[in-house]
């Protein structure tokens, strides 16, 4: 029986935020524990496949830390890590292709972080949410649009140049939350045009 890609936005949007802010803490485990959690919120991954993509997704995070990274590595990651989310979400996406977005979606945010023009990144998530959900391009823009201001509030946070800290992390969330809310909205919509 075929699975239909269902999601929580707001549980999806907690677990996200807390993984990203554990991310630049560098508290690694945490990361780790909060990506299980996401892993099978999301993409509705069982335990303990679950655990093995919250490593793979760790993996690839930790590879492209460092600005000298091995892309292949960061790459060879995502690709292990998308082919596990494929297999439980109910998602019919092509597995390299996305996986390549993601690191080209990982180059972008890094290049771009604290400049005014940010068309490409909103491009680049456009295209990453179009080829992951099955959604056209201007489907996804929506969702790109609210996660394109999530990256802007991270990057104030880790620029250190926030005024409000705990605040900006809620707005973060609150943006990842409407990202995750057009995505359900928009592949509910496609699964009953099917119907």
């Amino acid at each position: 029986m075929m699975r239909t890609f269902t999601l929580r936005p707001e549980r999806v949007a907690y677990f996200e935020a807390a993984g990203w802010r554990a991310y630049y803490d560098h508290k690694w485990l945490k990361m780790l524990r909060l990506l299980v959690l996401f892993c099978q919120e999301e993409f509705h991954i069982p335990f303990p496949q679950s655990l093995a993509a919250a490593y793979y997704t760790t993996r690839a995070s930790l590879a492209w830390a460092p600005v000298e990274h091995d892309e292949h590595k960061v790459l060879r990651y995502l690709v292990k890590f998308y082919s596990v989310a494929r297999r439980y979400s109910g998602l019919h996406y092509e597995v390299k292709r996305v996986a390549a977005l993601e690191l080209q979606y990982f180059e972008v945010h890094r290049r771009l972080a604290g400049k005014a023009e940010k068309e490409e990144l909103l491009q680049t998530l456009m295209a990453l949410h179009s080829a992951l959900f099955g959604l056209t391009p201007e489907q996804a823009r929506e969702s790109a649009e609210w996660r394109l201001l999530a990256a802007n509030t991270v990057d104030l946070i880790t620029s250190r140049t926030s005024t409000d800290v705990e605040g900006d992390w809620s707005k973060l969330e609150a943006s990842l939350q409407k990202a995750y809310a057009s995505i359900a909205q928009q592949t509910q919509k496609q699964s009953e045009a099917i119907l």
